[in-house]
């Protein structure tokens, strides 16, 4: 999705404290290594999900100050003369490398590593985390969504639930991991995710009848739509769905009640009206343990909204963005690491690799600042930016078949729902 506005202002303003005192100190122009990743995973998961890479390039294509982002600097004295004119010119020329889109991670993966002045550099943390921090929230939750689910389809239908453009990063994220469509518009037209809806309760009582309502549907979306049912008595509705409908009725859905035991009565029913082919969706806030207990249910799909927005009780991926290199006065690069109680960090600049046993099931994240290639691993790492142009892009569809090919991976432990450790050791060399 391509947006005309500036999203230089999508910043703290302790970033461009940070570049006025730079800039006053001669430091502005030190070459500069800053690295995303997390100390730990969220709400005990077994594996984080990158999502959100091609938002992030998508933002930094549109990072530039322009005259009215300049002019509420200026305004509100947030910086001085001399940093407004740098800032009149910025454009990031640096690069950026980061694990592939839909790829796992673990603790202390570097999953994206921004590489330029740090004035460059610098200005970019909160875009970047802001993205980031959600996307892959979502990601997670939505991929643990997925893997509860089986083979049956999930529609995502949160837009309702969250900030309007946090609902279409949702979708997008929630495609990506295995969401079968999103009920969200704008994400069908700006990232090409299929879009899905019939009708909602108001539909029903806007009718005379539940049977006007039915037919109404029928009529306008064919025998083979999706008519809610629990608007008033779930046995009754049925019956007329199927009595208008026919036995090609294409699916119902239920919205609330005990979904096992309502599912299973329905069922028998449809069966019993000789509706063998109708579908069941169920609704009704659903997370992945909801989904896990409907398993063994007669259920053929399922609408997930408030829980994946939210990340199922996991609404950020506590990534950072850190400072893990510098230039010396003399250009030379050395390793910086902060030393907080709790909140360590690891100096230099990292590459990272994935060791796979001979069945091809991974077995430990490598993460390395030697630079050179493991014979036994994989790389994780691509080349998203250079120079400040960007050479990452690449469609939805290749990230959401790459997240499926990561996942196969894993070892069978890291698709458990329980809270545990990561699935797999992250080894630093």
């Amino acid at each position: 999705m391509t947006e005309s506005m500036s999203t230089a202002l999508l910043t703290d303003h302790y970033e461009l404290t940070m570049l006025e005192a730079a800039l006053r100190s001669g430091a502005a122009s030190r070459r500069a290594v800053f690295e995303v990743f997390a100390r730990q995973l969220p709400g005990g998961r077994r594996y984080g999900v990158v999502a959100g890479t091609g938002r992030v390039l998508e933002a930094l294509e549109s990072f530039r100050f322009d005259e009215e982002s300049l002019a509420f600097l200026e305004d509100n004295r947030i910086v001085d003369e001399p940093t407004l004119a740098f800032l009149a010119g910025y454009r990031f020329s640096g690069d950026v490398d980061g694990y592939a889109e839909g790829e796992c991670y673990f603790p202390g993966s570097p999953i994206m590593t921004v590489e330029g002045t740090f004035a460059e550099a610098v200005l970019l943390e909160t875009v970047i985390l802001s993205v980031l921090n959600h996307d892959c929230a979502i990601a997670a939750a939505a991929a643990r969504m997925v893997g509860a689910a089986g083979t049956r389809p999930i529609i995502e239908m949160g837009s309702r639930r969250t900030h309007e453009a946090a609902a279409v990063a949702a979708a997008r994220a929630a495609y990506l991991c295995g969401f079968s469509s999103t009920s969200n518009l704008m994400a069908g037209r700006a990232y090409g995710v299929p879009t899905a809806g019939t009708a909602a309760h108001a539909f029903t009582l806007l009718h005379d009848s539940e049977e006007q309502a039915f037919q109404a549907q029928i009529t306008s979306l064919g025998a083979g739509t999706t008519l809610l049912v629990d608007t008033y008595d779930v046995a009754q509705a049925v019956r007329t769905a199927v009595e208008l409908a026919g036995p090609s009725l294409g699916a119902v859905r239920l919205d609330s009640g005990d979904l096992v035991q309502v599912a299973h009565e329905v069922r028998e029913q449809l069966d019993a009206l000789g509706a063998h082919q109708t579908r069941i969706i169920v609704t009704s806030d659903l997370d992945e343990y909801a989904i896990a207990a409907l398993s063994a249910a007669p259920v053929d799909g399922y609408g997930v909204g408030t829980s994946l927005v939210t990340g199922s009780g996991s609404p950020t991926a506590a990534l950072v963005y850190k400072l893990v290199a510098r230039a010396d006065a003399d250009g030379t690069m050395r390793p910086v690491a902060k030393r907080s109680v709790g909140k360590p960090s690891r100096g230099g600049r990292k590459n990272a690799f994935r060791r796979l046993d001979p069945a091809g099931t991974a077995v430990t994240e490598l993460v390395t600042t030697s630079g050179d290639l493991p014979a036994d691993a994989r790389p994780l790492q691509v080349p998203l930016v250079r120079k400040g142009e960007i050479v990452g892009r690449e469609k939805l569809d290749a990230a959401r078949t790459r997240h499926r090919e990561a996942l196969a991976e894993l070892p069978a432990n890291a698709h458990q729902l329980s809270r545990g450790y990561a699935a797999l050791p992250t080894m630093f060399d």
